[in-house]
This record gives C-alpha cells, structure tokens and sequence, in this order.
C-alpha cells in the first residue's frame, strides 16, 4: 500500500478517535449539569470550550501525520499562542473568570437555588439564593430582595455556608 493511502487512513482514524471523545465529553459535560441542576446554556459554554481545545489537538496531529515540518508546525503554533496570551494577558480578568467558572461548573457543590451565606469577614455576611451562575458572574438575591453580582473568580475565593438539602 502507497505511504499516501497509509497516512490518510491514519488522519480518518484520528478524526474517528476525535468524534468518539467529543461525543463522550458532551455527554458528561450534560450529564453533570443535569446532575448539578445547572443552566443549559451554561454547559454549552463548557462544551464549546473543550471542543475547541480538541480540535485544536486534532488538527495539530493531523497535520503532524500529512506530513507538515515539526518546526514549522511549532513556530506557527507559537505564534499563534503568544498572541492569544499577549491578547489574553491584557484581560487577565476575563480570563480568569471563564475559567473559574469552568471550575463552578465540574467541582463547586454550589447550584441554582441554593441558599447560601458569602463570609466576607467576621462582621459582615452576604445571604441569599444563587438565582444565576454565569460565565463572567454568580448572581445572588438576598433576603432583601437585592440582587448582588459577585465575579466568578472572587466567588470561588471566598468562604461560604451552603444550607444542606435532605
């Protein structure tokens, strides 16, 4: 068989492995916000995110089995990356968000209508309902009907009473 025909075969099979885990990474990612009773569009989010990272993956092996130069494939690569840290090094903030609440979404117990109670300090306690987890902000509506916003990456920093449901 021609080294041709053996590469193409090679970046199918490839492709194959690469839908076969972007079908199994979605369906995690919707079970544990079905499980976690959270927004949908929060998991799409999620779900858009990690599938670029695998494509991104994809493409580069494939590419690496066609036969594109290592080092071409590197100093593209690099470059490409250094401009998307510079880019995102400029807004470190929204950056950390989206990733804390990549964080909220697979590790945090915390879910839609929970009662919960943010320590902000010995003195001052911020109390109410979790009434949205979004991608940038985690709202909160207190026992004073006020809605207060709290960035992703500052919610995961504080120290929080959660009342356990039965």
């Amino acid at each position: 068989m021609d080294i041709k025909y053996i590469k193409i075969i090679e970046a199918f099979i490839v492709f194959f492995i690469f839908i076969i885990v972007r079908r199994t990474s979605n369906k995690i990612i919707t079970r544990t916000r079905e499980n976690k009773f959270m927004q949908k569009q929060r998991g799409e989010i999620v779900k858009k995110a990690i599938n670029l990272t695998f494509l991104v993956v994809t493409i580069t092996i494939i590419l690496t089995i066609l036969g594109v130069n290592q080092s071409d494939l590197i100093v593209y690569i690099g470059s490409i990356l250094t401009v998307v840290g510079v880019a995102f090094f400029a807004q470190w903030s929204i950056l950390s968000n989206i990733t804390s609440s990549i964080i909220i979404f697979f590790n945090h117990n915390v879910k839609l209508e929970d009662s919960v109670t943010i320590m902000e300090g010995k003195e001052y306690e911020i109390k109410g309902k979790v009434s949205n987890i979004g991608l940038f902000f985690v709202t909160i509506i207190t026992e004073q009907d006020e809605e207060i916003t709290l960035p992703n990456n500052i919610f995961i920093q504080k120290m929080l009473k959660k009342k356990r449901t039965v």
